[in-house]
């Protein structure tokens, strides 16, 4: 095991000794480590070794895409010998027409981290000049500003990934500390000279699936979080309807062995220690309640080999054409094409927004006096003379509804738009650059319902409590996240706005503050 310095005082993560893991890309995209590439000698030799053999190719004249010839169709395009220098940098500017927002900090971090594990895979014939200079971007923090939109997802993250090449060499803008500075200058400032790319390296830059991964690392870290939330807040909304705890029992689940199935009803068993004393209202609960499991283990489940897929692709040679430094061979094919990534992001936002529909239903249940058990209307915290004049969670339940809706709107999946680009060259794409950001956006969706349907839980059964409703006395998990959630966003007695106390409870899930049952799958 190589002993390598911390930069910053960071941990380090070494690109090039080992796979690169999602919780890997994860800690480098929030600044809890920093990537830098391997000290293995024989790493570097890899790396050198392959760029050497293109290089000795090139000087015998033989053709190789993207490098003697022209890009996509234009395949047949031959280069003169005197302009194959200058191709690459037209590769790099004629690719900057993205549009849409510019990726977060976390996102770029990611997608830094994705795309030069990929290049460190030894396929791409890239000098370790430029390896070390991807390592530099991540290492000073400056972080190229990519616009999201304008990859299809075949032919790699063109668009987006030429915003990255373009600030190795000197050209766009970056971010440094927060603030928008032209890349030439931030590399100057920092110490870095603007590399000039070698004739294959603007398109092994670009022509990857590193947005899509890099993007779909955080979904992942986030879907899982949330999948251990929901248990957590069924757990406490069962015992605020007064629920059958039954309905979780290890027999029971042992009939239908779903993993995650099986996992969440455990958690959520747990969660309900000591509500046998709450004497349930109903034999059999509603199926918001009694089939959360069920819910959530489909996610459960599936996150198992998303992960799987998405680290298999991390850890993957991506681009075309691929240069095998062991055997001297040049191999044409579409590595480039992220199916695989696109297939994950569908069916990850398809099973995390099933459980904002779970939770919405759960909290539609708390506030409507039809179902709740005998808990105020909209739970209103209001007593006496002032009830009637307060509404409680009632608009809260209407924004959760919308919230929902949408996140359900997306989840039609992208990966079946494929549309035919660039001459009918790309004429079937992955669309999983869109399917990773869909996911996201889902997810931050999802997120806004779980805060809401925390809060109304917690509401529930503060209001039990404060009547003395409740017989069973709350575990110390569920009264711990009792406590965190009043103390972000206090308990409603009179109507007050609540999106800045919803906003910091999104903001603690998030940033993953809550302590829950389980650990990433």
């Amino acid at each position: 095991m190589q002993h390598m310095q911390p930069a910053d005082g960071l941990p380090v993560v070494a690109i090039g000794s080992q796979p690169l893991t999602i919780d890997a890309v994860c800690r480098v995209a929030r600044r809890e480590s920093v990537a830098m590439l391997s000290t293995d000698p024989g790493f570097r030799q890899r790396i050198e070794r392959g760029a050497r053999f293109l290089a000795d190719r090139l000087a015998n004249g033989e053709p190789v895409y993207g490098v003697t010839t022209g890009y996509g169709d234009s395949c047949t395009t031959e280069i003169p010998r005197e302009l194959l220098e200058e191709l690459p940098r037209h590769l790099v500017r004629y690719h900057g027409c993205g549009s849409g927002r510019l990726l977060d900090a976390p996102q770029v971090r990611a997608v830094l981290a994705a795309r030069l594990n990929s290049l460190a895979q030894g396929y791409s014939a890239v000098r370790w000049e430029l390896l070390e200079q991807l390592a530099a971007l991540l290492r000073h923090d400056l972080l190229p500003a990519v616009p999201e939109e304008g990859s299809v997802g075949a032919s790699g993250d063109l668009t987006p990934l030429s915003y990255i090449a373009a600030a190795l060499v000197g050209e766009r803008e970056v971010f440094r500390n927060g603030e928008l500075v032209s890349a030439a200058t931030a590399l100057r400032e920092a110490g870095l000279a603007p590399i000039t790319l070698a004739p294959k390296e603007g398109l092994a830059l670009m022509n990857g699936t590193s947005v899509m991964t890099g993007l779909i690392c955080l979904a992942w870290e986030r879907a899982d979080y949330l999948s251990r939330l929901s248990c957590r807040i069924t757990a406490l909304a069962v015992r605020a309807l007064r629920g059958n705890p039954k309905h979780f029992d290890a027999g029971l689940f042992a009939a239908k062995p779903h993993a995650g199935q099986m996992q969440a009803a455990a958690w959520i068993r747990e969660d309900m220690a000591g509500a046998e004393g709450d004497n349930p209202v109903r034999i059999q609960d509603r199926y918001s309640l009694r089939c959360a499991p069920h819910v959530i283990g489909v996610l459960r489940d599936a996150l198992g080999w998303m992960k799987r897929d998405i680290e298999n692709e991390l850890n993957s040679a991506n681009d075309n054409p691929l240069v095998d430094p062991d055997t001297l061979t040049i191999h044409h094919g579409g590595h480039f094409y992220g199916g695989h990534i696109a297939f994950v992001a569908d069916s990850m936002k398809n099973a995390v927004a099933n459980l904002a529909d779970l939770l919405d239903r759960q909290l539609a249940l708390l506030v409507d006096t039809n179902y709740n058990h005998g808990l105020p209307a909209n739970l209103s915290g209001a007593t006496g003379s002032r009830a009637p004049l307060n509404h409680g969670l009632k608009a809260v339940q209407i924004a959760v509804s919308a919230w929902t809706a949408e996140a359900l709107k997306l989840t039609m999946p992208a990966s079946v738009f494929s549309r035919s680009t660039e001459c009918h060259n790309q004429d079937k794409v992955s669309m999983g650059t869109i399917a990773a950001r869909d996911a996201l956006r889902v997810i931050e969706l999802v997120e806004q319902v779980a805060a809401a349907s925390l809060f109304a839980a917690c509401q529930a059964l503060e209001i039990r409590r404060r009547r003395g409703e409740l017989a069973g006395a709350l575990n110390a998990d569920l009264q711990d996240m009792l406590d965190e959630v009043f103390g972000l966003c206090g308990f409603v007695e009179e109507d007050r706005r609540l999106d800045h106390g919803l906003g910091e409870l999104c903001r603690a899930l998030r940033e993953q503050r809550f302590q829950l049952r389980g650990e990433s799958s």
